[in-house]
């Protein structure tokens, strides 16, 4: 960290993709709601919605448009089954992709769950000038992605380089 540097704090939309849960049950969700606020940013908004190609999109890209949300992270529908769509939904709306993400994701989780990280389909990317997370509905995927990689991928005092010191440029032509 630099000492150097301010914190900036980030508007950060959190959505939960899941077929059988509700508010109630959403661990992942408030997961990351209590590590970005605890991290000193804020919420922009929450969201659940079904597993489904178009709603996951209508939602993201209203955030996507929306010049007030800096960051979205979504949990769940990152699986193999016939109801996970959440990359297919998210990726048709990236400008680049963060190819990096989902690879350190998959080796972090190595340690933690073995061969099954194969079964994740965790991305991310920028579009139009948000960042986007793609996460698994774990809680567990949840703390591993914001604790080893978005806590300071996300902090601009983060050193040798962040993502955050990178975003009066997402915009360029």
């Amino acid at each position: 960290m630099s000492e150097a540097r301010q914190f900036q704090p980030l508007s950060i939309a959190v959505l939960t993709v899941s077929d059988t849960r509700g508010e109630a049950e959403d661990v992942s969700g408030r997961t990351l709601v209590e590590r970005l606020e605890a991290a000193g940013h804020r919420l922009a908004e929450k969201a659940m919605c079904r597993d489904d190609l178009y709603a996951i999109r209508a939602i993201v890209s209203r955030w996507i448009a929306d010049p007030a949300v800096q960051v979205v992270i979504s949990t769940g529908g990152t699986g193999v089954t016939g109801r996970d769509g959440t990359p297919e939904a998210v990726q048709v709306l990236l400008d680049k992709e963060i190819s990096g993400f989902g690879e350190l994701f998959r080796m972090l989780s190595w340690e933690e769950i073995r061969t099954s990280t194969i079964q994740s389909r965790a991305l991310a990317g920028v579009a139009n000038g948000t960042y986007l997370f793609v996460l698994p509905g774990s809680s567990g995927a949840c703390r591993t992605a914001w604790d080893r990689i978005l806590k300071d991928q996300l902090d601009y005092r983060h050193r040798p380089c962040n993502l955050v010191e990178l975003m009066p440029r997402l915009l360029e032509k």
